[in-house]
């Protein structure tokens, strides 16, 4: 699910591995591991001793981390101890997202998916004991040294649809035409929906604002309203490729026709009712978003899985994030600092979008509906990131 919000163009593939033989530092005994993760952060302050005053007291300096350079982002080996709130999440929750990861697993990771799928960890303890012996944290930053980044959030939307176009649904949902990739980048929201005869729709919504929503989330739910039969008809409206033009959120479409100046994007509810009270220049706010999505139409046979993310496994609320490739490869675990107990967590790299470009950058995935989606519309702030990467072993 290729989302392509733009809450920071969707970065070139990169498989980055480094020359560099670290010096490992991690704990030696299971001991040691359950003693780190039952100190947590309760421990009381202490008071520092004084500094040594013959030379002969200093003690050698120690020697420089290992570093793992990525295309967009540099990774500084990291102690257990330095993860904010480690040891406090569920760790036993990560399980299914780090399995469904491993179906297309990270360059470095067979190993490791292989003895996780031998594996029952158990509750949280036994979790994060099992990823402590397995992996080695990183500190994920940019080329200049810069540890902090933006975490937003994203989800999957649910809409009502039919597959006849009539006064009410009469916004095509196209799907992707043969020659898309023929032509980059291809034509422009505003020359797509001037002539959509020349394309197939795969069903009709009601609004325009819907479309761009669902095209910026990038896979979305349709119940069609239409179908025979007094049982509900749901399908997954799944990412298939966009048009290569730059991206425009609805926010700024109305802080750019000049009808927002109270900051760089209005808020979502603002342009819903800006566009209920404008309808004749409905086309002028769309169309500022040259950015088109296609979509293809996969059947909802179980509405518990998430949509397939940019590494092509489901997405698990909660505990998938979108990611810039270049700097995090999909099927890296992370540990997630945003800040709060809800955003301090373990999630799986497995998803990107269109506006998720940077070293410390990544977009959390809610789930899908309504309360997903007030959820995801709650979060933006910083963050910080810690890559779980496999041991070197010798």
């Amino acid at each position: 699910m290729v989302h392509q919000t733009m809450k920071s163009s969707t970065a070139k593939a990169h498989s980055a591995s480094s020359k560099i033989r670290p010096m490992w530092h991690f704990p030696k005994t299971t001991a040691t591991i359950l003693g780190l993760l039952l100190a947590g952060c309760a421990a009381p302050p202490v008071s520092l001793p004084p500094p040594p005053e013959k030379p002969s007291q200093i003690e050698p300096a120690k020697p420089a981390a290992a570093v793992m350079q990525r295309e967009r982002s540099r990774w500084v080996a990291s102690e257990w101890s330095e993860l904010p709130g480690w040891g406090s999440d569920r760790a036993a929750e990560l399980w299914p997202a780090l399995l469904r990861g491993c179906e297309k697993p990270a360059p470095g990771w067979a190993s490791v998916c292989a003895q996780a799928a031998l594996t029952e960890p158990g509750d949280d303890l036994a979790t994060a004991v099992w990823l402590m012996e397995h992996l080695q944290p990183w500190r994920v930053e940019s080329a200049e040294g810069e540890t902090q980044g933006l975490l937003t959030g994203y989800f999957e939307p649910e809409l009502q649809a039919r597959r006849q176009k009539d006064a009410r649904f009469n916004v095509p949902v196209l799907a992707a035409p043969a020659d898309l990739m023929q032509r980059r980048p291809y034509l422009t929201r505003q020359q797509i929906e001037s002539d959509t005869s020349r394309y197939k729709t795969l069903v009709y919504l009601e609004d325009a604002i819907d479309l761009q929503i669902l095209q910026l989330q990038g896979s979305g739910r349709a119940r069609l309203v239409d179908a025979p039969g007094p049982a509900p008809v749901w399908l997954r409206l799944a990412f298939a490729g966009h048009n290569d033009h730059p991206l425009t959120p609805l926010g700024r479409s109305l802080a750019l026709i000049g009808e927002w100046s109270e900051g760089p994007a209005a808020p979502r509810p603002v342009v819903r009712d800006w566009a209920r009270r404008n309808p004749q220049r409905l086309n002028e706010l769309m169309w500022t978003n040259a950015r088109y999505v296609f979509f293809r139409e996969e059947p909802l046979r179980d509405a518990g899985v998430g949509p397939r993310g940019a590494q092509g496994v489901p997405l698990t609320p909660g505990r998938s994030v979108a990611v810039d490739k270049a700097s995090i490869p999909y099927g890296t675990a992370l540990w997630m600092d945003g800040g709060d107990a809800g955003t301090r967590r373990l999630v799986m790299a497995q998803d990107t979008g269109g506006g998720i470009v940077g070293a410390v950058r990544a977009d959390f995935f809610t789930g899908w509906g309504a309360e997903a989606e007030s959820s995801a519309m709650k979060i933006k702030q910083p963050l910080r990131l810690w890559a779980l990467w496999p041991r070197e072993r010798n």
